[in-house]
């Protein structure tokens, strides 16, 4: 097959044809010429890469030509047939270029022998363009090339043989040649030249430059969107690589992009050796730079972390070397995200280096090269940066607002998921739930579209686990299993949509009191290497709580100073070391030792107001009135909580909620301890009310341990009160939240939840 030339490229210079020579009115020229130009340049959409004879039909069968009762269609269809013989091929070629001729310097005559009004096209226009190249490319084939082509052209038209009977008496079989009208298919002669073409039904008739700019649509597809070639557009891929057309060295990319997204890592090493070695032979050494920065990539995700800094580190050299600013500082704002990331594998001089240098030098060379893209994320790794630091919020909002008025004015969409996800985070930790859950669906019903894979993966699985802290766990998987298919067939995303689906499962088992189906999650959950870092922390926040469900505070405290030693390591996220803080002190609460926890607390607690970490504040503020409530201070425990209530409940955490609440009830009963008469009533009332509140939001949860102890306080209380009949009422919950996690009735209405609504 031919390099260029296609059937499809034919139709349309005949459509040229007609246009150059004013056979259809004004008012057809738009929707065809843009039709054409579509097909000219290079296309964003898959389906124009291979025109089809359906395609063309449906733009001319609508459009009148200067002909009365005619359609374009119908011209377009005479031109077709006319021609009728290997030969006419080559005068048709040549007679397409009389088509850039002046029509004012030279007049064009018909063939009726009258002058023929005919429009200019100027040899420099897109049109002018395809005419030369496609002249061009006829005369650089070789006769059987051009044979091929012939036969091709004859196998695409022979669909409109019906409608061309209609108009051409005589017409049949044969008519594909003039000089085999008086021959049958048959015939010697003719299985000699056209070679079983009347029986032939190939379905691709491409050429080497089709295939070239679906390989590189396909590249820029799965490196925008990080996903793989779906499964239909490999068997297409396919066919059209069986036929005669020259295997393009692309390919070799596409299989490694294909095989990297997949996890088939040795595969990937050696298509991408393949591409390059092409490369190579075919170019100079400036593209030498890219396979090393798609070396580095790929080693970083094998997990080869010290090799992957040290190919980095040729490739910022070598990018130098051929003054590659693009790929230089795309290079360096990757060696900044790695280092951030892994700092424990980046040697000592990269380190120095990247502290010394990081976002400033990378503002500034995005600003002076003008590259908007890198700009706008480097303000977002500011604002990342401000988080991770536990500095200003103000600040990590100015850096969000500069990043989306980039992406905004130079239309720069395929960021914004990134921007929207930084921002739920910034939301999530000033204890606003609601906006961050929202920042999620917008994206995902806004922005859905062009945004890489990974983004989307990310923003359904935050938006699942947040659900899954208001205690609907139902809800949220099934949020889950609504991802695409087809952006979880890349390893890497599989794993982070399934580690998130296992973590929701196990934190569910762990409230539920399920220990044999939380170890076995936990088990394989903690198999996996290749965890997000924010997921693995998760995941180990749900073994410390398991631990403490079991009474096993010795493992719980091992396992929490474990974690926080490698996150001081590895200068990890600020909002994370708090929470393991948190956690320390409340398993000395629980083990018995709340004097040793206070401290830790009050620490959690100074750090986590100073950098606004709202909801960590609170949990802060629940271990300490725990401790305040154990050592007998039971008015300041009950004023420490009632004050951020409010807050807490806009956190919509339904078990830090939960906690609150059995403090504040914990609270009232041992204030009532030192009460006596009315006083001491009314505040075992305001209990029984905190109870209620305690015991809804852990049966959403469906906590049974939680719900069966405030279900027992609740017991005592009335039974020191003396109202048999509520104690009778209570002990019938308390044996129908025995018999399951979903027996759990709640308790009636109380006048004393009406505060806290």
């Amino acid at each position: 097959m031919s390099r260029y030339l296609t059937p499809g490229k034919i139709a349309l210079l005949i459509l040229v044809k007609l246009y150059a020579e004013s056979r259809f009115p004004n008012a057809a020229v738009a929707p065809v010429v843009s039709f054409i130009i579509k097909h000219l340049v290079r296309p964003k959409d898959t389906s124009t890469f291979i025109l089809s004879l359906d395609q063309i039909k449906d733009v001319t069968i609508g459009q009148p030509c200067t002909i009365v009762g005619r359609t374009l269609f119908d011209l377009l269809l005479s031109d077709m047939w006319q021609m009728d013989s290997f030969d006419a091929l080559h005068t048709f070629f040549t007679e397409t270029q009389d088509l850039l001729r002046d029509p004012e310097k030279e007049e064009h005559h018909g063939k009726d022998g009258k002058h023929v009004k005919r429009r200019f096209i100027g040899p420099t226009s897109i049109l002018g363009c395809f005419i030369r190249r496609a002249n061009l490319e006829f005369a650089k084939l070789q006769f059987h090339e051009t044979h091929a082509l012939w036969c091709s052209f004859v196998r695409f038209r022979e669909p409109t043989l019906p409608a061309w009977r209609k108009r051409k008496s005589g017409a049949g079989i044969m008519s594909f040649d003039v000089n085999l009208k008086r021959m049958s298919p048959n015939d010697l002669l003719v299985k000699k030249v056209y070679g079983g073409l009347i029986e032939s039904n190939k379905e691709w008739t491409v050429s080497t430059d089709d295939v070239e700019r679906l390989l590189e649509f396909q590249v820029e597809t799965m490196q925008r969107l990080g996903t793989r070639v779906p499964d239909e557009t490999q068997h297409q891929l396919k066919q059209m690589l069986d036929t005669d057309v020259p295997v393009s060295h692309l390919r070799h990319y596409v299989n490694f992009l294909n095989a990297w997204r997949s996890g088939d890592y040795p595969s990937s090493f050696d298509c991408l050796h393949r591409y390059f070695d092409y490369t190579m032979h075919s170019r100079d050494r400036t593209f030498y730079q890219y396979a090393l920065l798609n070396l580095a990539i790929l080693q970083a995700d094998f997990g080869c972390h010290r090799e992957s800094v040290l190919a980095m580190q040729e490739t910022i050299n070598t990018a130098r070397e051929n003054k590659d600013m693009a790929c230089l500082n795309f290079a360096l704002s990757w060696l900044y995200h790695f280092h951030r990331a892994h700092p424990q594998d980046c040697p000592d001089v990269i380190s120095s280096r990247m502290e010394r240098e990081s976002l400033q030098f990378l503002k500034a060379k995005a600003k002076e090269w003008s590259m908007d893209h890198l700009l706008s994320m480097a303000y977002l790794s500011e604002a990342r940066q401000i988080l991770l630091a536990g500095d200003a919020v103000p600040s990590a909002f100015e850096s969000l607002l500069r990043s989306g008025h980039i992406n905004m004015t130079q239309q720069i969409y395929n960021a914004m998921g990134s921007q929207i996800l930084l921002q739920s985070t910034l939301w999530s930790r000033l204890g606003i739930s609601h906006m961050a859950g929202l920042n999620c669906t917008l994206f995902l019903s806004k922005y859905h579209e062009g945004s890489p894979s990974e983004d989307l993966v990310v923003a359904l699985c935050r938006s699942a686990y947040i659900v899954s802290m208001r205690g609907r766990f139902d809800e949220a998987l099934d949020r889950l299993e609504q991802a695409d298919p087809e952006a979880l067939r890349s390893l890497k995303i599989y794993q982070y949509w399934a580690s998130y689906i296992g973590l929701i499962k196990l934190r569910r088992a762990v409230y539920r009191n399920e220990f044999s189906a939380a170890n076995l999650l936990l088990q394989q959950l903690t198999s996996s290497e290749q965890v997000e870092p924010d997921c693995a922390l998760e995941i180990s926040i749900a073994r410390i709580e398991l631990q403490m469900r079991t009474n096993n505070y010795v493992s719980a405290m091992v396992h929490c100073n474990q974690i926080t030693a490698e996150l001081l390591r590895d200068r990890a996220d600020s909002y994370h070391r708090v929470r393991l803080m948190i956690l320390k002190a409340e398993i000395m609460a629980r083990s018995g030792r709340p004097l040793a926890g206070i401290s830790t607390a009050v620490s959690a607690a100074s750090i986590a107001w100073k950098a606004r970490f709202l909801p960590v504040l609170f949990y802060a503020f629940s271990v300490l009135a725990t401790i305040m409530v154990d050592l007998g201070l039971f008015g300041a425990g009950y004023e420490l909580l009632d004050c951020i209530m409010p807050q807490v409940l806009e956190c919509e955490d339904a078990y830090l909620t939960a906690q609150c609440f059995a403090v504040l009830a914990d609270s009232q009963v041992g204030m009532a301890s030192k009460k006596q008469g009315l006083a001491k009533t009314e505040c075992l009332g305001r209990a029984l009310g905190l109870i209620d509140r305690a015991f809804t939001e852990y049966t959403r949860l469906q906590d049974v341990h939680s719900q069966k102890i405030m279900m027992s306080k609740k017991i005592r209380i009335h039974d020191y009160l003396g109202d048999k009949a509520m104690r009778d009422e209570c002990v019938k919950q308390y044996k129908g939240v025995e018999r399951g996690p979903r027996q759990g009735v709640e308790s009636g209405p109380s006048p004393f939840r009406e505060r806290y609504r």
